[in-house]
């Protein structure tokens, strides 16, 4: 480990003798210790733990939550509530579910405890809502949460911001964690947590779920952008400052301060370490292991009163953590101390052995307090009650679990209903919380190399500035604004300013020149070039990759061309992760790890353009908290490993004040150029490896490789390139199927799984143009299922592009087997049709995906 942990000693809860007595008397018998004892409540024989996957609580660290969260007071009001609430009350405290599943009037007849609104789930289905919007849907599910009849108690409403209150347009995006933890500056983690809050607060919430503690080992996985870097010493100093900000210091007696949420500590445990960094995926280590990597701070955040932590769907040596009661209650509420209450991750209950998304009492007796149902609620809702009527559930698991959830809300303030800082939209994206994502983006830039020191750009300079840089989601990634971050523009971000708009007012202000060219054509040859690059935005599912080959040519060959011309160049990189970018480095003079910085673009230009004399203006601070790879093949690069080799170590970072030399690079990649693909089948006029097309007929069947490109021999359905939104880049089908018959166009090759996907409600997703309507029944399939998109082709105009995604699940619910799919996307028809066809993938959906016939 490479901190040592501290020994938080258990103390004694005393109850004030005159105002209090009756209160204390009413409460538990805690045998000297503030910390309530858990009960284990998993049968021997239902318990799904194997001997490689039970953690031994002697031999974790100490931690303890602070005893303000369980002082007399609070807990005498929970006792006393809990005496008038129904057991349909208690269980409906348990429940979560989703804004876009629920209704405020489901709440009348549902006494559910909690709301979310998830990654593309917004008021009205509309993900680009105005702020005031948000605050009426808080206003009215809380209204009909307090118009039923019986206990009155509070909704909480939770919601994913985890770089600023990123699902709401015109809020301050912050730099994702990845660059955060480059700053390794713990009281800016601090202020980031409290602005966060107040922008939260501001729209209604009272809830978010961070901060994000994984220790990412594989930067493949999708997710790595999320966690503050390879080392758990980062998420350790971050933990209770992060905490702190958001929820302010726990006091006995009092809520937290308005203006401050409930934090939730996620995903416990080890969701960094699976292997291959496969999301969900499961971590195959020691116990030990788990600890000193894993257990990153979770202690730190505990101490510092975490009032939630969200349990991972991953697994540790092949068993789930959501049914894994030797992690959740024996070291949780064992040496680790934890008092507040764990939630479940999206319909994660549903993938434990025995289990369904409607009925999971192993994942609740397992230690899990709340389940996150988002789609799936009503009947969980139901099935729960039912099991604890039956016993199956016990009654005492039941009151344990509610207590804490009402624990929490005691302490978040529900009940007191003080809402200083609702409808306050004026305090989205303010001046103040913008200064401050702007300072992130300065101390979370690191600069790998500065050859003949190009950088600082003298202000007075003519500067071209090329590629994505005046493309905010590009900048902000993933978790904005939609839970992929895709299909963001300009307009989303009215708070905001481009990492070009930033540059151009820096330069200007100097009284220099600035161009934007996306291509970086010019007409007068500037001083200096600028090329802003890398990864487009993705989140979990979409963002798992199998090598860490950055791809794309047409940024190398930008920077190529620049060099060959004899100008200076500078190469601004966002990414979520490092990745293999060896003759992106060679061909620029400046290299610039900028992670994904967020709105405030203009942090940029504060490090990179000096002043007119080009000195610098701001110095560059932060240092890799993720080793930077020599290969792309991507396997697990962290510090302390046996052969750890690295192109830019852990903690490495130039500076003005601290110049180096990067010779030239090796530019040999390590791995084939082609890989396969789980989430992209036809994109670019191309089929991606190793995904290739088939005609089928009822006749037989005709396979149209990746080198055939003609028409099939057959008449029933045949294939032809075609011109969409780019030369060359769609493939007309033509279906003249006999009568009585059906004729299949599919994507076809060895199965992948999708259950994640599914799980995640991805959505199969093609853009299309009808040239001649059906005359028959069309299907899209995938695999065995199947649904009838007949009306969508025969009511869309004739030669005009459109878009349809169709939810997995949909697909999964008439047969397809998403465990095993071979072949991800097909359209079947009888009759005749025309339809020309391009951009076949897998899709988040952000709010319209469709179910057709559901």
């Amino acid at each position: 480990m490479t901190q040592k942990r501290r020994i938080v000693a258990a103390t004694a809860l005393v109850c004030p003798l005159v105002s209090l007595l009756a209160a204390c008397a009413l409460m538990p018998d805690r045998s000297m210790s503030d910390r309530p004892q858990p009960v284990n409540y998993v049968a021997s024989q239902d318990s799904i733990v194997t001997d490689a996957a039970r953690a031994h609580p002697e031999l974790w660290p100490q931690a303890a939550s602070p005893s303000a969260m369980t002082d007399a007071e609070t807990e005498a009001f929970i006792t006393e509530l809990m005496g008038r609430m129904t057991v349909e009350e208690k269980v409906g405290q348990t429940i979560q579910a989703d804004i876009s599943a629920i209704k405020p009037d489901d709440l009348l007849t549902y006494p559910l405890g909690s709301i979310l609104a998830g990654g593309n789930s917004s008021p009205g289905g509309n993900e680009r809502a105005t702020a005031q919007e948000w605050v009426q849907l808080a206003r009215n599910f809380r209204a009909a949460a307090e118009a039923r009849p019986g206990a009155r108690v509070p909704l909480i409403y939770g919601i994913d911001a985890v770089h600023g209150h990123n699902n709401v347009v015109g809020a301050t995006i912050f730099p994702h964690n990845i660059g955060l933890g480059a700053a390794r500056n713990p009281e800016l983690i601090r202020q980031i947590g409290e602005a966060t809050a107040i922008e939260v607060a501001v729209t209604g919430a009272d809830w978010t779920f961070g901060p994000t503690l994984a220790v990412p080992r594989d930067d493949r996985w999708g997710r790595s952008y999320e966690g503050y870097g390879e080392d758990p010493e980062i998420a350790q100093s971050y933990a209770g400052p992060m905490t702190l900000g958001l929820q302010g210091e726990l006091r006995s007696g009092e809520r937290i301060q308005p203006g401050r949420i409930a934090g939730s500590a996620k995903h416990f445990l080890a969701d960094g370490g699976t292997t291959g960094g496969k999301d969900q995926g499961d971590f195959a280590g020691t116990e030990r292991e788990l600890i000193e990597t894993h257990l990153s701070g979770y202690p730190e955040a505990i101490d510092a009163g975490v009032l939630s932590i969200m349990a991972s769907f991953s697994s540790w040596n092949g068993i789930k953590h959501s049914g894994n009661e030797t992690i959740l209650t024996d070291v949780l509420r064992g040496p680790l101390g934890f008092n507040g209450f764990v939630v479940s991750d999206w319909n994660a209950h549903g993938q434990l052995p025995g289990c369904s998304n409607e009925s999971c009492a192993l994942a609740f007796n397992a230690g899990i307090d709340m389940l996150m149902a988002p789609d799936s609620w009503k009947p969980l809702y139901e099935n729960t009650l039912a099991q604890v009527r039956s016993g199956e559930i016990p009654m005492a698991r039941l009151d344990e679990a509610v207590r804490r959830i009402l624990r929490v809300k005691v302490k978040t303030g529900l009940f007191d209903d003080d809402r200083t800082y609702e409808g306050r939209v004026e305090l989205l994206g303010s001046p103040e919380h913008r200064a401050l994502a702007r300072r992130a983006v300065r101390e979370s830039l690191v600069l790998l190399k500065n050859e003949g020191s190009v950088l600082p750009i003298r202000a007075g300079a003519r500067v071209l500035v090329a590629g994505a840089a005046d493309d905010i989601g590009q900048a902000s990634g993933g978790w904005t604004i939609t839970w992929q971050g895709t299909g963001n523009s300009r307009a989303d971000f009215p708070n905001a300013q481009s990492i070009w708009e930033g540059l151009e007012e820096a330069v200007e202000a100097g009284g220099g020149q600035a161009t934007f060219s996306a291509d970086g054509s010019y007409t007068d040859r500037p001083d200096v070039a600028i090329v802003v690059f890398g990864e487009t935005p993705y989140a979990e599912f979409q963002g798992d990759i199998d090598t860490l080959d950055y791809g794309p040519q047409e940024p190398l060959e930008i920077l190529r061309r620049f060099k060959a011309a004899g100008i200076p160049t500078v190469a601004v990189f966002l990414s979520g992760r490092p990745l293999w970018t060896n003759p992106e480095i060679n061909a620029a003079d400046a290299f610039v790890a900028a992670w994904l910085p967020g709105t405030e673009g203009g942090g940029i230009a504060d490090v990179l353009v000096g002043d007119a004399q080009g000195r610098p203006r701001h110095d560059f601070r932060g240092t890799l908290s993720f080793s930077w790879p020599k290969t792309a093949v991507g396997e697990p690069l962290n510090r302390g490993q046996v052969g750890y080799d690295p192109q830019f170590a852990y903690g490495y970072g130039l500076s003005y004040a601290r110049p180096a030399s990067v010779g030239t690079l090796s530019e040999i990649s390590g791995v084939a150029e082609v890989v396969s693909s789980i989430d992209r089948y036809f994109v670019d006029g191309r089929f991606v490896a190793p995904w290739s097309l088939m005609l089928r007929d009822d006749g037989g069947e005709f396979r149209l490789g990746l080198e055939q490109q003609g028409q099939s021999p057959r008449a029933a359905v045949s294939a032809r390139s075609g011109d969409g939104l780019a030369q060359e880049s769609a493939r007309i089908l033509t279906f003249d199927v006999p009568s009585g018959q059906t004729a299949h166009a599919l994507i076809s090759a060895a199965p992948v799984d999708l259950t994640r996907q599914a799980n995640g409600e991805m959505a199969i997703a093609f853009r299309y143009r009808v040239d001649v309507r059906p005359t028959g029944t069309v299907r899209l399939t995938l695999g065995d299922g199947s649904v009838d998109i007949t009306s969508i082709l025969r009511s869309a105009p004739i030669g005009e592009w459109r878009v349809v995604k169709v939810r997995l699940s949909c697909l999964r619910d008439t047969g397809a087997a998403i465990a095993a799919v071979d072949r991800p996307w097909g359209l079947q028809a009888s009759g005749s049709m025309t339809v020309a066809v391009e951009d076949i993938r897998l899709a988040s959906n952000e709010g319209d995906a469709v179910c057709p016939g559901a």
